[in-house]
């Protein structure tokens, strides 16, 4: 098939180009400027998908974003799911398929690149019709930055589908001008192909721009600030709903008429017209002109409006006033449409009047504005009789709706609404702004139009046949059965028939759906659902922009990674960070290295890089009496030159985070957090300080990556470290456990801290990062004559587990609080107020049933838990649901206690120690001893070495 339904001549597109496609497996050729759809409906394709879930075919519907069945799978040049034809621009070689409501997604790696600019502006105009490009020239004359976003190929709007005249000229002449001009101007930036989908507080829009698979970024995401905004975004024409009105071949007249003047295309042969005001007629008459047979035009309204009357009657062109379209034939497409004629008193249907053969239905039920990104902005939307769709209430601070999107559609009002929106917007602004007089347009007398929401038929008098929302398969009947049950609410009905939550947002189904509500109780339409962003579907790609793959969670390693590698350690992902896990020596597996590893920090010495740990710097006046305020435990005490352990809970008490707060002076202090979330932590410290106590005088600053922290552990680390330390005095009474000192190590300006987390005696030495791994080394060949042993995360975690060293988020899930850790003694009762404070003496907080961490033996030693592993009081399961009483968190094979070892939250588990608890573990249950937490060394006398 090759064009069968373009027109000889006219339209907007290249005919000198031709652009060959592939659809369900068909070869064919369009034109350059064509999208998919117009291409189809070319080559006489009308259908394009079938249904969601009843899987009756679905056509082309209209020609913008508002189509609920155009949906189509995208193939080549690379897959993607979902999109809709009626906006896809025609490319060479691009392949589609129909589908059934639902895509896939593609297994391939999408090859383009996706980017985001941050833009600021004084004017922000929202579409480039008439009123949008009358509202952009006025305020970019008087000197303001203005910013035009529109989401079609080409400025214009509904110019460039309705061949209307502008001072007695084809108004695209007008429109080149305009856009020529805005293009000249050194403030103005144009951004066609750009959807503004999101409306957000204090003139904040969020935009998505197509810019094309050959450019360097294939969509960009636009967020733009502007001081006052014009919304001129147009409105949507509405449908009707009677019988069969699913067919493919029923199309919106409007959109008939923007194939015809701005595509050169046809969609049919034979059209039957059903209108319920007066903008169907000028398609019908432009689509006869064209070359369709018009077998009727339907008016519900018993007078029909004399200026087109009369245009008809030149053109032989029948019109049925007091009548409509009740139901349709066909099987995969429109035959016939079915008249009736209407009471007018009553507006209900009588007997069919006559069977009118077509392949084409075009149907004009009004026009719906886009009171999108007004209502997004918080902005009111009140129905409007004279239009029967909803308008905004009022305009908003700095934003201001304008043309059809404010219930205005003549294009001459549509012009002069523009212009002088522009100006206000410009003069708010700060600038001298004066609205030209616009261009003269055609200006027919109007006749009101009659809203009509439902016909109803008698051969379908329930609604199974009559779709209000076509991208859902939502029918009346589906509507009259949430009203039958009580729901007269739109809001309760969308979610009972999930009418308008598919791709279109309920673009066409939406005004309808409250019309028929309202219809069905007998009542004036009232409020509409809620309007959400995105305005139209955005690829995640485009929101990920560059943060994708290894770009979207950065891969961040430490000062000693290269050192780590050659030694072939294994990484585990702790944050974002790459952490040695083990260190294997030839022929050994895991279990093997990390015994080893175990075993050489409890009897000699072992190092471990722990630069990963989270690192804020506090600095001002009032860094203590904040801290006291975050930590559970108070820090304003802490001396000069020790340090403390601390708490962090949440506002509901429960355990966030934890680490060590070192004071480096007066008014400064240097706190760590768990790897994993120093992000979080230093959020969290920046959300209170800003927005709950502003008063204080701090200042936070991550210096996680500023320096590389090494631990020595071990009862041979204090012999190691004074082999390549100067300036430093080791000795248990000069350096105190939880103190900190100054000095030189391997020749590098050093802090040293005595911190353990492995209950050894143990030091964390700090150096700038770039002399990370030249101190490492140092400390490595220092140590050979102790046979000093790297170790790595897991080994660490065996160490802390039977030292009983909770992990946060390993050992806690959000739901713990520190005394259910047992680290009541970290909770101070000296303060007056820090956060989770008041929630301790919640009753629940206090129950004795609370699950606590306890340590847990299996009497198979042998055995290690899965971790995870459920826990339950007897060893006969009794008939589901069985009662759990906790789960193990930790689990290890530890060689100093010749076996495996837990600890797990246990309900009311201090009162359950000696007590044996039981876990399922390959289909048995076996038998487990509770226990303290802290396994090894209960009285800490390894610790001073």
């Amino acid at each position: 098939m090759n064009d069968e339904f373009r027109t000889a001549d006219g339209g907007r597109i290249d005919r000198r180009r031709p652009v060959r496609f592939r659809f369900d497996g068909q070869d064919y050729e369009g034109r350059e400027g064509d999208t998919l759809a117009s291409a189809l409906l070319a080559n006489g394709v009308h259908q394009i998908s079938t249904s969601i879930k009843y899987g009756r075919p679905r056509g082309i519907m209209a020609a913008g974003p508002e189509d609920p069945n155009a949906l189509v799978q995208i193939e080549k040049p690379f897959p993607e799911p979902m999109l809709t034809a009626t906006t896809v621009e025609l490319v060479d070689g691009l392949e589609a398929t129909s589908i059934p409501g639902q895509g896939r997604l593609s297994d391939e790696p999408d090859p383009a690149r996706y980017d985001a600019m941050h833009a600021h502006c004084d004017v922000l105009v929202v579409g480039a019709g008439p009123a949008g490009l009358a509202a952009a020239l006025t305020a970019a004359r008087s000197g303001a930055r203005v910013i035009v976003a529109d989401a079609d190929t080409e400025f214009g709007g509904a110019l460039l589908g309705n061949g209307e005249e502008l001072d007695r000229k084809p108004g695209t002449d007008w429109v080149r001008r305009a856009v020529a001009e805005l293009d000249s101007l050194p403030d103005v930036r144009t951004l066609p192909r750009t959807t503004v989908f999101g409306h957000y507080e204090d003139g904040y829009f969020v935009a998505v721009q197509h810019r094309g698979d050959d450019a360097p970024s294939r969509q960009r995401i636009w967020r733009i600030r502007a001081r006052e905004t014009v919304l001129a975004t147009g409105a949507h024409e509405r449908p009707v709903v009677f019988t069969g009105n699913d067919r493919p071949g029923t199309m919106l007249a409007a959109s008939a008429r923007t194939y015809l003047h701005r595509y050169g295309v046809l969609p049919g042969k034979r059209a039957v017209v059903f209108t319920t005001n007066d903008s169907a007629y000028a398609a019908a008459i432009d689509l006869h002109d064209a070359g369709v047979e018009i077998a009727a035009i339907v008016d519900v309204r018993d007078v029909v409006p004399t200026y087109w009357a009369s245009l008809c009657v030149e053109r032989g062109i029948t019109i049925r006033p007091d009548a409509a379209v009740v139901g349709t034939s066909g099987v995969d497409r429109v035959v016939s449409a079915h008249l009736v004629g209407l009471r007018s008193d009553e507006h209900q249907p009588v007997t069919v009047r006559q069977v009118v053969r077509c392949d084409l239905l075009l149907v004009s039920g009004g026009w719906n504005p886009a009171v999108h990104l007004h209502a997004q902005g918080r902005g009111g939307v009140r129905y409007s009789e004279r239009i029967g769709g909803y308008v905004p209430e009022e305009d908003l601070r700095s934003v201001r709706s304008a043309g059809a999107s404010a219930g205005v559609f003549a294009t001459g009002d549509c012009l002069r609404a523009g212009a002088e929106a522009g100006e206000a917007a410009a003069r708010a602004a700060g600038f001298d702004a004066t609205a030209p007089e616009p261009p003269t347009a055609k200006n027919p007398p109007v006749l009101a139009g009659r809203t009509t929401w439902l016909l109803p038929s008698p051969a379908d008098s329930g609604g199974a046949n009559q779709f209000v929302d076509l991208a859902r398969d939502a029918t009346v009947a589906d509507i009259r059965k949430a009203v039958g049950a009580g729901l007269d609410s739109v809001e309760h009905v969308k979610r009972f028939t999930t009418i308008g939550t598919a791709h279109d947002q309920g673009k066409t189904s939406g005004t309808l759906t409250t019309g028929i509500i309202a219809q069905l109780l007998g009542r004036e339409p009232s409020r509409t659902t809620t309007f959400r962003a995105p305005y139209t579907p955005v690829a995640f790609a485009a929101l990920a922009g560059r943060d994708r793959g290894d770009l979207y969670d950065p891969v961040r390693v430490t000062a000693m990674h290269d050192w780590h590698v050659q030694r072939g350690a294994p990484f585990e992902n702790v944050g974002q960070w790459k952490r040695p896990w083990y260190y294997p020596r030839p022929g050994e597996d895991m279990a093997a290295a990390v015994l080893r590893e175990c075993a050489a920090v409890r009897s000699g010495v072992g190092m471990q890089d722990v630069s990963t740990l989270g690192k804020i710097d506090v600095q001002g006046p009032d860094a203590a009496a904040f801290l006291d305020l975050v930590y559970t435990n108070k820090m304003s005490t802490l001396k000069v030159g020790r340090i403390r352990y601390g708490l962090m809970c949440t506002a509901d008490g429960m355990v966030f985070d934890d680490g060590t707060v070192m004071r480096t002076g007066e008014h400064r202090y240097l706190i760590s957090t768990t790897s994993g979330g120093a992000a979080g932590v230093l959020d969290w410290l920046e959300e209170w300080l800003q927005t709950e106590w502003p008063q204080l005088r701090v200042h936070l600053t991550s210096v996680t990556e500023q320096w590389a922290t090494i631990a020595l552990a071990g009862p041979k680390s204090r012999e190691v470290l004074a082999r390549v330390a100067t300036g430093l005095e080791l000795d248990n009474d000069a350096f105190p456990f939880m103190s900190w000192q100054d000095g030189v190590v391997a020749g590098r300006r050093a802090r040293v801290c005595r911190i353990s987390f492995s209950g050894e005696l143990a030091f964390e030495i700090n150096v700038p990062w770039w002399y990370g791994r030249e101190v490492w080394e140092a400390l490595h060949e220092a140590g050979r004559p102790f046979d000093i042993t790297p170790y790595g995360t897991e080994t660490m975690h065996v160490l802390r587990a039977e030292k009983g060293f909770p992990i946060v988020g390993q050992d806690t899930d959000g739901t713990v609080t520190p005394h259910d850790l047992g680290m009541g003694w970290a909770v101070s009762k000296k303060k007056d107020d820090f956060l989770g404070m008041r929630s301790f003496s919640r009753a629940d907080n206090a129950r004795p049933d609370r699950k606590h961490l306890v340590g847990l033996r299996p009497q198979d030693e042998s055995l290690v838990l899965p971790e995870g592993s459920q826990l339950v009081a007897s060893d006969v399961l009794p008939a589901p649901p069985v009662p759990m009483l906790g789960h193990v968190t930790s689990s290890y094979r530890s060689a100093v206690l010749g076996g495996g070892f837990s600890l797990a939250l246990v309900k009311g588990g201090r009162d359950r120690i000696g007590d044996t608890v039981y876990s399922p573990v390959d289909g048995r249950l076996v038998p487990l001893t509770v226990t303290e937490p802290v396994f090894y060394d209960k009285e800490g006398a390894r610790r001073d070495g």
